[in-house]
């Protein structure tokens, strides 16, 4: 069967969602609903490709916003349960998220005590954001429980605080992670909160549960889930970013140009300073259909983005064939975390947006063109 992504149907640059690859991650998140007891959010920091709400909410329960403006998507576009978290809220945040929030987490005692009357007044039932200093993330970059990380509140911060008002507990410390990961958590998370659990109504476990990755046992999370929900009569919550559009689909790139210095250099028309981030940041190798590390295919080639950033190089691969002008390069699972970080930098063409429907025929959702960049900018 040829690749879907290489049709002349789709535009390139474009990020193209798999919706049959959606469902198939919804439908195990549905399962580890129905057999744990747990409630699953959709964490839009980390996929808000809000074209395929009408998919996602018949799945999951509500979504998860880490801003004002997120809350507002999420109730627009959502139209179920809003829950928010931010480090910080501002006054005018505050009164946004009161419009839409059904929970709202502090970041600190002081946020709380500041805004705890008037979130009272509206019926929001409000929580804590805690640290239980316990590191499972691999890269520093993405640990909230980091030394000196800005993000929750220590045990021994809560020592003496009256929680009256404080309906539950918010925990996030994974990322991409495995259940055996949340698993220690919880266990940090009991030796450092855990005479604060009974008192509670709700525990938000956060993110970083990567639950639709292959191998992962979701009968072991179920179980974990399963015995916290019981032992300590609490809502479980989840809210999963990476999770629900894992491996669902890709960002389609094609070849401008073919330079030579030290090697081949192929120029796409995508950046990853602008459109992959993560690439630079963390920094992280992509995996590209049909490529290979460098040398062992017949034809290597470094591949670089179409900004003028000296260093917005992707990184080195091979490829059966030579590339020209043209080819198509397909960039795999660049649905989360993705497409959210994008930006406009340097008013390179922003990729497209479309949606690879279960009937096998592509839909273009969003193509963006130069009006969007200049409305960024004043």
């Amino acid at each position: 069967m040829s690749n879907p992504y290489l049709s002349a149907q789709i535009p390139s640059p474009c990020y193209v969602m798999n919706e049959k690859k959606l469902r198939e991650n919804l439908e195990i998140m549905k399962r580890v609903q129905d057999e744990s007891g747990a409630k699953i959010i959709l964490a839009l920091k980390g996929f808000s490709m809000w074209s395929t709400f009408p998919l996602v909410r018949k799945y999951l329960q509500g979504c998860t916003a880490s801003s004002a403006w997120e809350a507002e998507l999420a109730a627009e576009e959502f139209g179920k349960e809003v829950h928010a978290y931010s480090p910080a809220y501002k006054p005018q945040d505050m009164d946004i998220l009161l419009q839409h929030c059904c929970h709202i987490s502090f970041n600190s005692i002081t946020q709380w005590h500041l805004y705890r009357d008037h979130v009272k007044q509206e019926k929001v039932s409000m929580g804590l954001r805690v640290n239980p200093e316990h590191q499972e993330a691999s890269t520093e970059l993405y640990d909230p429980s980091a030394p000196g990380s800005r993000l929750g509140i220590l045990a021994s911060q809560l020592e003496g605080e009256d929680l009256t008002g404080i309906e539950g507990l918010h925990v996030h410390n994974l990322c991409e992670c495995d259940s055996f990961a949340l698993e220690r958590t919880l266990a940090a998370v009991e030796a450092k909160f855990g005479k604060w659990l009974p008192q509670m109504k709700w525990l938000n476990l956060g993110g970083g549960h990567l639950m639709t990755r292959k191998g992962y046992d979701v009968d072991h999370l179920i179980a974990q889930l399963k015995r916290l929900r019981e032992q300590y009569d609490l809502e479980v919550i989840l809210e999963p970013g990476s999770a629900v559009a894992w491996q669902t689909g890709p960002l389609v790139a094609q070849v401008v140009d073919i330079v030579e210095n030290k090697g081949k250099i192929a120029i796409l028309d995508i950046s990853a300073t602008a459109h992959m981030p993560d690439v630079l940041e963390m920094p992280y190798r992509p995996t590209i259909t049909d490529a290979d590390l460098p040398g062992v295919k017949a034809h290597t080639y470094r591949l670089g983005g179409n900004s003028c950033l000296a260093g917005d190089v992707i990184g080195e691969y091979s490829f059966d064939k030579k590339l020209k002008p043209g080819d198509r390069v397909i960039f795999e699972d660049m649905m989360h975390y993705t497409m959210v970080k994008t930006t406009y930098f340097n008013g390179v063409e922003h990729p497209a947006i479309g949606i690879l429907e279960e009937s096998g025929i592509f839909r273009l959702v969003r193509k963006f063109n130069y009006h969007d960049f200049k409305d960024r900018l004043s």
